[in-house]
């Protein structure tokens, strides 16, 4: 055996050797050995060169995010969570307003409170390897950048959600190199500062979703659903979610409303409907779904779920909302400034400073989410608003030249303004700002300051002259014409009016000049005009105290606002309390930030304000008060007190009525001459019957 194995091994020797030393083997083993050298190169070659590009790859991409500087956890964080949240507010009784104006609309939302479908509509759509990757997938960024490289018409993207959050909130939409550098390099930080679902939570408040149904830009996901289906994100159905997870890819095209909140037609909806069955597809492809619920969803009319005709606060309730805007604003500022180390105070005194916190505030207003809980209350509200609208006899509406020039005319209609006040608080219970928003923008209860006429006689003359003993309630009064020394010949409103001896009370009730100018001029070296001043009346300067027209309302002009706080003073036992319409302001978690603080100031005694009250009783129920049929109309018993007032011309006509519990002050501001005034007062104080018998109540 061993004999034929070395024989073998012998005759393969053999041949071996023939092989080798024939002419064919030499020449290809020459050739095998060139092709192994020049493998050998080629490899070196490839190896080398590809040491060298990952070298410059990496030396660009280094110089691409050189200027980068590396973020902490902390102002990772801060800016990640630094998004607008619209702010909102609310009547009386937490009744919901709407929102602040704003460019962009968000209400901010947690992961808990989102609809799991909705969630897994977004993983499958824009990263199906959002659980397993540490802020890119490589993959998708090679591809994406082949593309782009290749300039191809397909550009399937990249992007993981982190890359689109670090996108959205630390960097911009710049479409470079050295954006998506930074962007790759931010996001794996984020990965190692923030979990998977803090990171999915930030995306789906932040991402944007075209519009609402009311024509307002929108972002996040709570906010999605409220604009486009009425419901919360926790309440989407399969093909809502999928809807809504589609359009952030175009959210303009894919959103189903135009500018101004309509729905669009089939052909707008088209391309957000299909963008939802390839969303649909994809969750059933990824496993998210099975193939029944794809089938279910893909044949659901997703058209009957859009919500239509979502008003605005400032459509629906715009002096509410624009008053409310402003005085949350200047709240905040004293809040800004006091959290900055700032007297509040010094906000008045130093211009610069003021402008520097009225914007800050405007922007915390606007995009803090913060919750504005104002003292109107809505039924009040209405009422009034009703009225206001149902009254058909205001006066003539002027048409003059408008400031743009041309030919075309702005209407001038007689315009109103109304306040009702809890005495004992100031609380602003409602108002009516104007006839018509869309026709003068001012806040004609709050922002108008106009002569207040004779209303002014109880607060600047007889309450005065009640304060520091110069009269009594009883206490006789002249009613007879006279002249100045400078030649100033006052009559009572009615010229030909002139009553004689009279008592103060009915000197009062009657509106009657004449007792008013003698009144005032026997304290005017008391200075009389400094109640008015104390009571709040801002406009209101001492040098008037010496202008004897001043005690008729000459010169002295107030807000129907000012008017309301200084007779409600009166009704509270001569205790001022500021006026207020906001209640409180929370943060968007729900801390209260500001509450408002009732304090009082002592303008008249009480005793003062308890015989002025008995005085002005007589306005409503004696024969010759101004306002004396209005009882006629009541078709209930009450306590009111109060005063009417007129201006020359009858431009300014006022009506104060007041009970223990409110003050109510009307005002009409015309042009027009030849308005009737008794009917106008009787019609207004219907609306006061109204309202005080609600404040009773």
């Amino acid at each position: 055996m061993h004999d034929k194995i070395k024989n073998w091994i012998h005759k393969a020797e053999e041949t071996t050797d023939r092989w080798t030393s024939s002419k064919w083997f030499k020449r290809m083993s020459i050739t095998s050995g060139v092709l192994w050298n020049l493998a050998l190169i080629l490899a070196i070659v490839l190896v080398t060169g590809g040491v060298f590009a990952a070298s410059v790859g990496a030396g660009y991409f280094a110089s691409l995010v050189d200027e980068e500087k590396l973020r902490s956890e902390d102002e990772m964080r801060n800016e990640i969570y630094s998004y607008v949240e619209t702010s909102e507010m609310f009547f009386d009784n937490d009744v919901y307003i709407g929102k602040i104006q704003t460019d962009l609309e968000r209400k901010e939302t947690t992961l808990d409170k989102i609809s799991q479908t909705a969630i897994d509509a977004v993983f499958a759509t824009e990263d199906e390897y959002f659980m397993e990757h540490e802020g890119i997938v490589p993959k998708a960024i090679f591809r994406g950048l082949l593309q782009d490289v290749a300039n191809s018409d397909s550009q399937t993207g990249g992007s993981t959600l982190t890359q689109q959050l670090i996108k959205n909130q630390i960097l911009t939409n710049e479409v470079s190199y050295e954006r998506k550098a930074k962007e790759i390099l931010l996001a794996m930080r984020l990965e190692k500062f923030m979990t998977k679902d803090e990171i999915m939570e930030a995306y789906l408040n932040i991402i944007p979703y075209g519009r609402n149904s009311s024509g307002a830009n929108i972002a996040g996901i709570e906010t999605a659903a409220n604009g486009l289906f009425n419901k919360s994100a926790s309440e989407l159905s399969l093909p809502q979610s999928a809807f809504i997870a589609g359009i952030p890819k175009a959210p303009f095209r894919y959103t189903p409303y135009n500018s101004v909140g309509q729905l669009k037609d089939a052909d707008g909806l088209a391309p957000g409907i299909d963008r939802m069955k390839t969303v649909l597809f994809r969750m059933k492809e990824t496993e998210y779904i099975t193939q029944e619920e794809y089938d279910a969803a893909i044949a659901y009319d997703i058209v009957k779920d859009f919500r239509e005709n979502e008003s605005r606060s400032r459509d629906s309730e715009p002096y509410i909302t624009d008053e409310l805007e402003k005085r949350a604003a200047r709240i905040i500022m004293d809040v800004l400034a006091e959290k900055d180390g700032i007297d509040p105070k010094s906000l008045e005194e130093n211009n610069k400073l003021y402008e520097e916190y009225a914007i800050l505030a405007d922007r915390a207003v606007r995009s803090n989410g913060y919750r504005i809980h104002s003292t109107i209350n809505k039924e009040l509200y209405l009422a009034h608003e009703k009225a206001k609208d149902a009254y058909a006899r205001y006066g003539t509406t002027l048409s003059v030249p408008s400031e743009d020039g041309g030919d075309k005319m702005k209407d001038l209609p007689v315009q109103v303004g109304s306040m009702m006040m809890e005495n004992k608080t100031g609380r602003i219970l409602s108002f009516v700002g104007g006839r018509d928003f869309e026709v003068e923008e001012l806040n004609h209860a709050t922002q108008a300051y106009r002569s207040i006429g004779s209303t002014v006689k109880p607060l600047l003359v007889y309450g005065p002259a009640l304060d520091l003993g110069t009269i009594g309630a009883g206490s006789p009064v002249v009613d007879v014409k006279f002249k100045l020394a400078d030649g100033y010949s006052p009559a009572n409103f009615i010229p030909s009016s002139e009553r004689g001896i009279m008592s103060a009370r009915d000197a009062l009730a009657q509106s009657q000049n004449l007792p008013a100018l003698r009144l005032f001029g026997q304290i005017r070296e008391q200075m009389p005009i400094n109640y008015l001043i104390n009571a709040g009346f801002s406009k209101v300067k001492e040098e008037s105290n010496y202008y004897p027209a001043t005690a008729l309302g000459g010169g002295v002009e107030g807000s129907v606002e000012e008017l309301t706080s200084g007779y409600a003073t009166v009704a509270n036992g001569g205790k001022k309390v500021e006026p207020y319409m906001i209640q409180r302001i929370e943060d968007a978690d729900g801390n209260v930030i500001f509450e408002h603080k009732v304090a009082e100031k002592e303008i008249y005694t009480p005793q003062t304000a308890y015989i002025l009250t008995d005085m002005l009783r007589d306005v409503f129920n004696t024969d010759r008060g101004t306002a004396n049929r209005a009882n006629s109309l009541l078709n209930f018993s009450g306590d009111f007190a109060g005063k009417t007032g007129t201006t020359q011309n009858t431009k300014d006509v006022w009506l104060v009525g007041y009970n223990p519990n409110i003050t109510m002050v009307y005002g009409l501001d015309t042009i027009a001459k030849n308005i009737h005034l008794i009917i106008f007062r009787i019609r207004i104080y219907s609306l006061l019957s109204v309202s005080t018998n609600c404040g009773q109540a």
